[in-house]
């Protein structure tokens, strides 16, 4: 398995515990723009003024609007998919999260990209779980934006 070459594609479970306690990453800066944090807001029906009223936002102590927390989250498999590729597998699904924090607001105009590190490749009744520490950086600033213990399954191959 070629390991330095993102994505990682690991296609049996030996080569998922081989990534145990490996960081990946980081991944290209993602830009936060008023118009995908608008497209969330319309997707989830969340129109908090903090995240879509450009005006109101701008005279609050943020300073102007910010993304969602759960636009955050939803970026995880999104950007963690260009750290970790499961198409080795037959087929991978999101099992959950066994843990979310965002520890910063992410304004709408920068930049976030993502680390993730491999905790756990677990053999389970039909398949492997795998389970990821998900890291969002805002750039400039040293603190996280999201930390998230992310848990997937993979199956592999007939």
């Amino acid at each position: 398995m070629d390991t330095t070459t993102l994505p990682i594609r690991p296609s049996t479970a030996a080569d998922l515990a081989d990534l145990v306690g490996r960081e990946l990453g980081p991944t290209e800066w993602y830009e936060i723009t008023q118009d995908r944090v608008n497209a969330f807001a319309d997707a989830t029906g969340d129109h908090q003024w903090i995240h879509i009223d450009v005006e109101k936002a701008a005279a609050s102590p943020l300073g102007g609007t910010i993304a969602h927390g759960l636009f955050s989250l939803s970026l995880g498999p999104f950007l963690s998919s260009r750290l970790l590729a499961f198409d080795g597998f037959a087929h991978g699904l999101n099992y959950g999260y066994n843990k979310v924090r965002f520890p910063a607001p992410v304004p709408v105009g920068s930049r976030i990209r993502m680390r993730v590190t491999v905790n756990a490749a677990d053999e389970v009744a039909g398949g492997i779980q795998v389970t990821t520490t998900q890291v969002v950086e805002l750039e400039g600033s040293d603190k996280p934006v999201m930390v998230a213990e992310s848990v997937a399954r993979v199956v592999a191959g007939a």
